[in-house]
């Protein structure tokens, strides 16, 4: 039996909470269990440097863990005067996967910056990120084209995260810390709303995985994203 008594094929309870910040062009609070993320988007009139002159825009993120958003206490990392290597491949990794769905061209010249500050950590916090910062994505580009920035379609698709593991030699779906902590195996699973695959991540902590062990946590990752886009469209009225 799992830690938390769940299913192997079961995710923990999550919701979708859209336009929680108010000064935010977009946003979501998101939760997966005891995994809460407050994810904003900021709209910037100018794009990166190096897109100035092709009218193409962009989408990027940033990641962070507040203080007590652990058992103890972590120092913030603006105190320590750098970011640390887990949260630069963090905000990259939601970046890559929010800019797979986005048409650049629509977005014009201009900068989307999606900020994901983890609340509550249990496990899970980079696919909860990208889970509710397409939510926040989404709100964004609808008061772009509320204010007649954008004219086309600028999101080609929904897009979800969730982690999957071998956990006492099994797969299993959505660890939570406890989980996570002692799994054989830790792996992300990046899929769009059509199915295709965006980024994959698997790190065998113990035994490598076998072949039949990726195809079942793959299997379980799909009808888990199948379930969040689902739950992302319910969100955003779609």
């Amino acid at each position: 039996m799992r830690p938390s008594s769940r299913a192997n094929d079961q995710m923990r309870t999550v919701s979708l909470e859209a336009g929680v910040a108010k000064h935010a062009e977009g946003s979501c609070l998101v939760k997966f269990g005891n995994t809460h993320v407050l994810c904003t988007a900021s709209l910037e009139e100018t794009a990166p440097g190096f897109l100035r002159g092709t009218g193409k825009g962009w989408v990027t993120a940033e990641y962070g863990m507040l203080p007590r958003s652990t058992h103890e206490r972590m120092r913030r990392e603006a105190a320590q005067g750098k970011q640390s290597g887990r949260t630069l491949e963090i905000q990259r990794l939601i970046g890559r996967s929010l800019r797979a769905v986005t048409d650049m061209t629509a977005l014009g010249e201009r900068q989307i910056v999606i900020d994901c500050d983890v609340i509550q950590a249990d496990g899970g916090t980079r696919t909860a990120s990208i889970t509710g910062g397409f939510i926040a994505l989404h709100q964004c580009i609808a008061f772009m084209k509320k204010t007649g920035m954008v004219t086309k379609p600028a999101l080609k698709d929904h897009v979800a995260a969730i982690s999957c593991g071998v956990w006492k030699g099994e797969a299993v779906l959505d660890l939570d810390y406890d989980e996570d902590s002692t799994a054989e195996t830790d792996a992300n699973f990046v899929l769009t709303g059509s199915g295709g695959l965006v980024e994959l991540q698997g790190t065998a902590e113990g035994a490598p995985f076998t072949d039949e062990q990726f195809a079942l946590m793959l299997k379980l990752a799909r009808k888990a994203v199948a379930d969040l886009v689902a739950l992302q469209k319910k969100t955003i009225g779609a």
